[in-house]
């Protein structure tokens, strides 16, 4: 069965996302250098390698030659991607709207008063800076 490519929508398998993670933080790494820095539980060097290579193509990650080793690098950005996936997120579960995506945390029970209190003064100092905008 051919490998099913996520590419329409930008988004990453679950071991995909894992090696992306590693490039992100260290900003450059050979394959070595990216294997090691993977999260537990660690795939094989040659998974990883394989991994980057899909990456590769799917545009996520380039290289750069270095005496005959590969050093790679991520090509889009953790916030960009970020981005797309709390779009798809947003899109798929709470139909587009910020005040259900919202909703749904502070209905969380878990929320501590301080989270309340940040989230509160983010939403004041957003209004004030559209507000001086416009």
């Amino acid at each position: 069965m051919a490998r099913k490519k996520n590419q329409e929508t930008g988004t990453l398998t679950k071991s995909e996302e894992q090696v992306m993670q590693s490039l992100w933080t260290l900003g450059k790494g050979f394959a070595g250098e990216v294997a090691s820095n993977v999260d537990e539980p660690k795939p094989a060097y040659r998974t990883v390698l394989s991994i980057i290579r899909i990456l590769e193509s799917k545009g996520f990650v380039g290289h750069q030659e270095y005496n005959g080793n590969n050093q790679y690098f991520p090509i889009v950005s953790k916030e960009k991607y970020s981005g797309q996936m709390l779009g798809l997120l947003m899109k798929n579960y709470f139909g587009a709207s910020y005040s259900s995506l919202v909703s749904f945390f502070l209905k969380d029970k878990n929320i501590s008063s301080q989270d309340l209190d940040d989230l509160s003064q983010l939403i004041e100092q957003t209004r004030r800076e559209k507000e001086n905008k416009e």
